[in-house]
């Protein structure tokens, strides 16, 4: 079993910052590709950045050059840097990690979500 769990989110004005992580826990041999997801109110869950296990990273359009996202691979955990928010970065953000358990198999995991509200 792997668990995620997800800290950081919270309640900040435009222009603001947050720091989110995703620490990862359980039977991990190797954690391959991690992700931040959001999911706005109405709207489909959406690809916020992601960053693989050589650390190639990639970012959604609306978010670059405010983001950044960065995995400690000592500790299984993959952090998001929210810079200059602005109110329609409002949303449930999930981690997401590519994981290999100790018994081989590889599987996709989701953190349990952190609410993320800009507003004044």
């Amino acid at each position: 079993q792997v668990q995620l769990v997800e800290s950081g989110g919270g309640l900040v004005q435009p222009g603001g910052s947050l720091r989110l992580s995703c620490a990862a826990s359980g039977s991990i041999f190797s954690i391959n590709a991690m992700g931040w997801y959001r999911q706005a109110p109405g709207k489909e869950r959406e690809l916020v950045a992601g960053i693989t296990h050589g650390g190639t990273t990639k970012y959604a359009d609306s978010v670059k050059g405010r983001f950044t996202i960065s995995r400690d691979s000592a500790n299984n955990t993959v952090y998001l840097q929210m810079n200059s928010l602005k109110p329609e970065d409002t949303a449930v953000y999930y981690c997401n990690l590519d994981v290999t358990t100790n018994w081989g198999t590889t599987n996709d995991y989701w953190g349990q979500g952190t609410q993320v509200t800009v507003s004044s």
